[in-house]
């Protein structure tokens, strides 16, 4: 019996398919790195007898990064980025182990089926997955083939089947065409972030952006939105005079009429058409006309127009839309929601899919009448030749998918019965008026046949007031003639849906892509999404665009990065040299880029009207060790001190606040320490700003704080304050928070574990002694007389956090961050026994191996 081992792109998917494909006759269980299951069953094969073992991965397992040296931003040269620096494939999640797990399911399967969905990532990740299996697997006998691609577009029994019995082989030269991406995106991001991001952080101290990014696909994205704030803010509004008449048919009614001649800019010209038909009592009708016309229905829905309709209609921005989107696909509730295609395949069960709408009572009738009388074959559209229109492809309630999800689901059913619907009919009738020598109009709408309007109202033709029956040579009084002044009004600003317009116009992205280009420009402080979904530029956006268009303007304008999305599309097509693409189109960006930091001065004259220089940045905290002034505190990310004597910046770590520390000094530098805390729920440590920078030892990295560093003596070190190993982590150390009391605690160096103990002691310090169970350091606790819990009225008590019979009960764990990010079990509040390193009587940490007793205690926090 052979084995054939199948993955998909997520856990849901896989469960979905294999539910599907055994009939539900399947055993599950969870893999080995938690956060995939593995689904079995048996069944045939080709013919064959097989047993079968399904699975996912969490979509890429592998990431491109450079190598070793070359993601350090201080010992690299960005120019190097472009040809020098190597890359290499990272595990896209290491915590996730997907590599290991994806092997130890493969080993001695003897066939491969890739479930990955079906576009250009897709297949990437199709040979991150057979790069990972292929040496564990059985080797084919002869030229058996063994692997294989199934192509699905919905996660119906129909089309699931159906790729199963028609297999075919994944991509290779679309996969290439990601590859190619990803190395560009990296080199071309990288090597322009890094430059701009240090060069203008170290110079000012309000640009409120922790990263000055630079994207191929991300920088066009936000020179769209700051072209149309310079349209705004170069705007000048003129007047403009407009005829306006009223006739009156009957006595009590009126018609508004439009003058031909629309509107005229001088003042007397205006005043001369208006006293030329003031004379006239009367409107004369010239002529009559009417004529049917068509309002016709939608093209079957493809992912940007979803996107725009989200974001104009619904309101979600299209990251949100297309992670709703996503989870809907995965449920089976819609077809795979990335689709370029607004044609249906001529076998698509456009009936099947109406049908299993005939019950829901929002458009049960509409649905049924459709099934009765005939549905209308929709309009074609354009077949990209990928996946067919968003489409629903099961039936589902408002208490199912509930808030965004209902409504996105709503909208696609909408759409999708709209594009089987009638087109809707109405009658225009249109009057021409003389009065005097000028001519005026009046159009009226009746609806014949609403059509796909009733599915739609809001693409329903507007009531408009009824216009008078009336024929050739009729005369109508007039009511009222006048000159209304008007202006011209400058263009609002972007929308989300618009913005997507243009960029599925300039071929800035892909319908995958552009909701994340979107994301990061908004993140990146670029721009804010104001009401509406207006997207409005921050300083920091306009002055980048105008530095980009001041010194290169291809930087920011789309035409270069379209012509690179065609290049790997003909990769995709097997058309184009994947290395040629790569080394032509790097070697055009390396040739802007010596050009850009050539002319940096350019986008720096800006950047000086617009932000203040890091010396008047911030307020005084702590003194430098050098200079002996105050260093000032520069809040807006990235925090950071900054010494304008000695002309020094210094990193802190983020999202937290800081203080300073009790005008301490670091005995290595004479830097004042400083505290950072994530609040008082959270964990705080000491550092100081040199060292943060400037790692003082060879086993310390950059970043690091007091509770990390391994001075021997030093009063604030993780050498006299450490305690124990960390219970959930397995490279942390619990480290004493000595400023936590009275409710003292301490925090692991590594992850987010935090410990509370000994709530209303005086004061706890660490013990040069070690517990001769665990190994962990002896803490010394003096607690308040009136509020001691220890027994017999003691104040004072000296053990192990971890083994004292009299401390257990003091000890809790407030917070952990879980392993894996699969394993969201919420925040636990257990009591129990930790497992700590060794200490020497010196204060150093001993890195002993945790003992058997380690694994049972760990479970018991966690």
């Amino acid at each position: 019996m052979k084995t054939v081992l199948m993955v998909a792109e997520k856990p849901s998917l896989a469960q979905s398919i294999a539910k599907i494909l055994s009939r539900g006759s399947m055993s599950s269980r969870k893999g080995l790195n938690g956060a995939c299951s593995v689904h079995e069953y048996t069944g045939s094969f080709l013919g064959q007898s097989a047993h079968f073992k399904m699975t996912s991965v969490c979509g890429h397992v592998m990431t491109l990064d450079f190598i070793g040296k070359y993601n350090s931003w201080d010992k690299v040269d960005p120019a190097e980025l472009f040809s020098k620096a190597p890359t290499e494939k990272k595990e896209a999640n290491p915590k996730l182990t997907m590599v290991k797990f994806l092997q130890v399911e493969g080993r001695s399967c003897d066939c491969i089926v890739l479930w990955l969905d079906c576009d250009k990532e897709g297949e990437n990740i199709c040979f991150e997955v057979l790069d990972a299996v292929l040496p564990v697997m059985n080797k084919p006998r002869g030229s058996e083939r063994t692997i294989y691609r199934a192509k699905f577009s919905s996660i119906t029994d129909t089309d699931i089947c159906n790729a199963m019995n028609h297999l075919g082989e994944p991509n290779r030269n679309e996969a290439l065409s990601v590859d190619a991406r990803q190395e560009l995106d990296l080199r071309i991001g990288c090597a322009f972030t890094r430059f701009q991001t240090k060069y203008f952080q170290g110079k000012y101290g309000n640009l409120d952006s922790s990263l000055i990014s630079f994207g191929p696909c991300q920088t066009p994205t936000l020179g769209f939105c700051v072209e149309r704030h310079d349209k705004i803010q170069s705007f000048k509004p003129e007047t403009y005079w407009v005829l306006q008449a009223k006739v009156n048919p009957e006595k009590e009614s009126s018609l508004t009429l439009d003058w031909d001649r629309v509107r005229v800019f001088d003042r007397e010209i205006a005043q001369m058409f208006l006293n030329i038909t003031k004379t006239a009592r009367e409107a004369k009708v010239e002529s009559v006309s009417k004529k049917e016309k068509v309002k016709q229905r939608p093209l079957a829905l493809n992912t940007v127009e979803m996107l725009r309709v989200a974001s104009a209609a619904l309101g979600m921005g299209p990251q949100h839309a297309m992670q709703i989107a996503e989870r809907l696909y995965t449920q089976g509730y819609i077809s795979y929601p990335r689709t370029e295609t607004t044609h249906y395949p001529e076998n698509f069960d456009l009936k099947g899919c109406l049908r299993q709408q005939a019950n829901n009572p929002y458009w049960a009738d509409t649905v049924k009448a459709l099934l009765s009388e005939g549905i209308n074959r929709p309009r074609k559209g354009h077949d990209a030749g990928d996946h067919p229109p968003i489409t629903p492809m099961r039936a589902a309630t408002e208490a199912e998918l509930g808030g965004d999800g209902w409504r996105l689901y709503e909208y696609i059913t909408r759409h999708f019965i709209a594009t089987v619907s009638a087109d809707c009919k109405y009658l225009q009738t249109t009057i021409a008026f003389s009065i005097g020598p000028e001519r005026f109009t009046c159009i009226g709408k009746v609806v014949t046949s609403p059509g796909f309007t009733e599915i739609m109202p809001w693409h329903g033709i507007p009531l408009e007031e009824s216009l008078p029956h009336c024929e050739k040579g009729d005369l109508f009084p007039v009511g009222e003639i006048k000159l209304v002044e008007k202006q011209t009004s400058p263009p609002d600003y972007l929308t989300e849906a618009e913005l997507i317009t243009l960029m599925e116009k300039h071929g800035i992205g892909t319908d995958a892509s552009i909701p994340v280009h979107i994301n990061n420009i908004c993140q990146r402080n670029y721009v804010t999404v104001e009401s509406g979904r207006r997207l409005k530029p921050t300083n920091l956006g306009i002055v980048l665009v105008h530095g980009y268009y001041k010194i290169d303007a291809e930087l920011v304008l789309p035409t270069i990065r379209s012509a690179v999305e065609k290049q790997l599309n003909l990769i995709a097509l097997g058309k184009a040299n994947y290395h040629q693409v790569l080394e032509h189109t790097l070697d055009i960006f390396k040739r802007k880029f010596h050009y850009f930091v050539d002319s940096i001065a350019g986008m720096d004259e800006l950047m000086e009207v617009s932000f203040s220089p890091l010396a008047a940045t911030g307020k005084p905290l702590s003194r430098c060790g050098k200079c002996h002034r105050f260093m000032k505190y520069i809040q807006a990310k990235p925090s950071r001190l900054h010494c304008s004597h000695c002309d020094d910046t210094y990193s802190l770590p983020q999202n937290g606040t800081i203080k300073l520390y009790k005008e301490l000094r670091c005995p290595l530098d004479d830097f004042e320490l400083v505290l950072w805390s994530s609040g008082s729920r959270g964990k705080s440590y000491p550092l100081c700003p040199y060292c943060y920078n400037h790692p003082p030892f060879r086993d310390m990295k950059k970043g690091m704080g007091c509770n990390e560093c391994t001075h021997p003596t030093c009063q604030h070190s993780l050498g006299m304050l450490g305690i124990g190993q960390c219970v959930e982590c397995e490279s942390g150390v619990l480290v004493l928070d000595p400023t936590s009391g009275p409710k003292w605690k301490m925090g692991c160096n590594k992850c987010n574990v935090v410990v509370h103990f000994f709530e209303n002691a005086h004061k706890v310090r660490v013990s040069p002694e070690t517990c001769e169970s665990c190994d962990a350091a002896l803490v010394d606790v003096d607690f308040n007389k009136a509020k001691s819990p220890l027994p017999g009225d003691e104040t004072q008590h000296s053990g192990c956090v971890f083994c004292d019979p009299v401390f257990q009960d003091l000890v809790e764990l407030k917070h952990a961050a879980m392993r894996h990010p699969m394993h969201r079990t919420g925040q636990g509040r257990r009591q129990g026994r930790g497992r700590g390193k060794g200490r020497r009587p010196g204060g150093r940490l001993n890195p002993k191996k945790p003992k058997d007793k380690m694994a049972a205690l760990a479970a018991y926090f966690v």
